[in-house]
């Protein structure tokens, strides 16, 4: 099964410095048909005014995977981290038992992001942070995974949870494969061009829920990031 829900169709929320779009219940938009996808719970399409953010506040037992698509994010917690992420690049918090933390634009362009929360195996682990670049290259035509929670995956961040994101920057015409195991499901969402799941069209930034699929085939039509999550 594969379902697109478009671009349009997801929940909004607007003020002065965000403007955001939600792909599952979050906040003020109140789906009961869209609490998440397994363990994925909230898939967030951010953009971020100059010079603003969200200001401290805190998270608990959950596994929170920030993908920067432009500009940089400042991150500050009361863990004593600071951390600066830039586009292409990604960070992870498992917020455990518990963090206080804050998101900032301090450039001069907006940024936009993906934020993505997943449901961790194990609640009232000790709580982290991590930010990674990865190296130039490393999504350009095929999946890397960012972060992750499965045995075997070196180098991808830590999650708890039996899950992984992974991203691709795919140039016109150009395709890659993921193989789904038996009763997984994933999530897709192209950043800025329209994309073919298995032939399945779908439009940029649209939501594609999969599941009862053993292998995917992601084609873009155009110049576009691939993000991919896939959860128990």
């Amino acid at each position: 099964m594969i379902e697109v829900t478009p671009f349009e169709r997801l929940g909004r929320f607007r003020n002065e410095w965000l403007n955001a779009r939600h792909h599952f219940s979050f906040g003020s938009y109140v789906d009961r048909s869209r609490m998440g996808w397994g363990a994925l719970r909230v898939w967030n399409d951010d953009e971020i005014a100059p010079g603003t953010g969200f200001d401290l506040h805190p998270h608990r037992d959950m596994e929170i995977v920030t993908y920067v698509r432009q500009g940089t994010i400042t991150h500050r917690d009361n863990l004593g981290n600071v951390g600066h992420t830039s586009a292409g690049n990604v960070q992870v918090m498992s917020a455990g038992t518990g963090i206080v933390h804050a998101e900032h634009n301090l450039g001069d362009e907006p940024v936009r992001l993906f934020q993505i929360w997943i449901v961790p195996q194990k609640q009232g682990v000790a709580p982290r942070w991590e930010m990674r670049n990865f190296p130039e290259g490393a999504t350009e035509g095929k999946l890397h995974v960012m972060a992750s929670g499965r045995a075997g995956e070196a180098g991808a961040m830590s999650i708890h949870q039996d899950a992984a994101v992974l991203g691709a920057r795919l140039k016109p015409a150009q395709s890659v494969t993921y193989k789904l195991g038996q009763g997984r499901r994933a999530y897709v969402v192209s950043t800025d061009g329209a994309i073919r799941v298995n032939g399945v069209a779908v439009p940029p930034r649209a939501g594609v829920a999969i599941n009862d699929e053993r292998e995917l085939t992601i084609e873009a039509n155009e110049a576009t990031d691939v993000v991919l999550v896939d959860v128990p």
